[in-house]
């Protein structure tokens, strides 16, 4: 099957949901994150950082069952989640490998140097990247992942990443999945103690010593008559594991 066909840049304009307005990212902010010295630094400091906050938090997870197929099937799924969950959800990554997860797992970032960046971070956690992006260059980067799917691996992505609206998905992931069949899992979590950075997202930065919280939601599969009609059952299961994590921790949800 070819994916041009499937994936054909017109479509994905217009399934996307109405966009929201994009948060004002601070000019400050921006220089620190995007210095090549200082993202280096930041980079192998937030991989120690994240690895001391995942071993001191006491972690609960919910909806386990809903990635079997992986820890337990040997098959593939599309695990999702919000840009702003981005820093906890290895922590899913290494549980899954101790539940018996053997197959690698990539996870979608960008070529800019924001996507090596996370690149590095994660990889610390056994996690590899693909490149590419949820909304530009759809074409290219959804031909790795058919690729990689068929291979066997894990595809994580953050619908609404690289660069948001927050919270509004590209429909890259609802096409991957009814191209390959592989089910998507909605996942998040939430720390019982944490930041939000002042980034378009409003990235969540866990701090170590409290309680975390994993949540699955129940695989969606989407058939390939009608991948655009699933995009708001894509959007409903992600705000819901948001929801359901948030209130297991006692955390308020943002004010936008």
């Amino acid at each position: 099957m070819a994916p041009s066909a499937e994936f054909s840049q017109t479509e994905t304009r217009d399934a996307r949901p109405r966009q929201k307005k994009k948060s004002r990212t601070p000019r400050w902010f921006k220089w620190l994150v995007r210095h090549p010295r200082m993202k280096e630094g930041i980079g192998r400091l937030l991989g120690q950082y994240l690895a001391l906050t995942y071993r001191t938090t006491r972690w609960s997870f919910h909806g386990l069952e809903h990635v079997e197929r992986t820890t337990k099937g040997g098959a593939p799924v599309l695990l999702c989640f919000w840009h702003e969950r981005l820093m906890m959800m290895p922590r899913l990554a290494i549980r899954a490998q101790a539940d018996g997860a053997t197959m690698p797992t990539h996870v979608l970032v960008s070529g800019h140097n924001d996507g090596r960046f996370i690149g590095k971070t994660v990889g610390r956690f056994g996690l590899g990247t693909v490149i590419g992006s949820s909304s530009k260059g759809g074409a290219v980067s959804l031909r790795n992942m058919l690729l990689l799917l068929r291979r066997g691996c894990n595809i994580v992505i953050t619908p609404d990443g690289p660069r948001g609206p927050a919270k509004v998905p590209a429909a890259g992931v609802a096409q991957l999945a009814a191209a390959t069949g592989v089910p998507i899992v909605a996942a998040s979590a939430q720390c019982q103690f944490h930041i939000r950075l002042p980034s378009w997202d409003r990235m969540i930065v866990p701090f170590p010593f409290g309680r975390g919280v994993v949540v699955c939601r129940p695989a969606i599969t989407v058939p390939r008559t009608d991948w655009a009609g699933h995009l708001p059952a894509i959007v409903a299961a992600l705000d819901a594991a948001c929801d359901e994590a948030d209130a297991r921790c006692g955390a308020q949800p943002p004010t936008r």
